[in-house]
């Protein structure tokens, strides 16, 4: 079905305020991208490999590499403490269950803090488990973006409101519209934080609407890949 959305010019795709990066492997990365792009206080989200030693690793051959989501975080709305909690109760696959390096539970720090936190973190989820955690620490290196395919996942799978937004390959990973997008038409972030947010998206009545409907049909609906 097409949708004829009227396209507008103030949408809001850029956000210039300083912000801190976050990194974590928590399985499939398509759902993870919707997870914390609708959580407020992240600005920017992109998903790629990391953490291992293959060379322009890529999805038909990553190598040693895992799947991670790297984001670009507000210190001031969202705290790296509050990232963690998302990253330890929203694993995909267990954070005891042995995989493959691909899907490898990961916190990747980008400073001694980060290290210190992610360290403490550890360690007191690992006294409420009963199994040893599986969880890697590790200091952010390398980071390869993953294919524009992979990028705001799935968002992309509603072609006709991407083109109404003016979303190409150029926005997919530093777009602050379309990390936002990318969680709500899915179901994630709630009705009311989408309207409390409508205002400065830019979006116009009949985007909103469209949102508003994928919102309410898919909340609560899990973000399984």
């Amino acid at each position: 079905m097409y949708y004829n959305f009227d396209l507008q010019n103030t949408l809001l795709h850029d956000v210039d305020i300083p912000t801190k990066k976050a990194t974590f492997g928590m399985g499939c990365f398509w759902s993870n991208d919707s997870l914390f792009g609708a959580t407020l206080g992240v600005i920017r989200t992109r998903v790629g490999y990391a953490g291992g030693t293959t060379k322009n690793p890529h999805y038909r051959s990553i190598g040693d590499h895992t799947e991670v989501i790297e984001i670009d975080y507000d210190p001031k709305t969202v705290t790296y403490e509050e990232l963690l909690e998302m990253f330890w109760a929203n694993h995909e696959y267990g954070l005891t269950t042995k995989l493959k390096r691909q899907y490898q539970s990961m916190i990747m720090y980008h400073d001694d803090e980060q290290r210190l936190v992610a360290e403490a973190s550890h360690r007191a989820v690992q006294s409420r488990c009963n199994e040893t955690l599986r969880t890697e620490i590790a200091k952010a290196d390398v980071f390869y973006p993953a294919e524009d395919y992979h990028q705001k996942y799935r968002l992309q799978g509603h072609k006709d409101f991407c083109r109404s937004i003016g979303l190409d390959s150029s926005k997919l990973q530093t777009s602050h519209l379309a990390a936002r997008l990318n969680g709500y038409l899915v179901g994630v972030g709630g009705m009311n934080q989408f309207d409390q947010e409508l205002p400065k998206l830019g979006l116009n009545e009949k985007q909103a609407e469209y949102v508003r409907r994928e919102l309410e049909r898919n909340e609560g609906g899990g973000l399984a890949c």
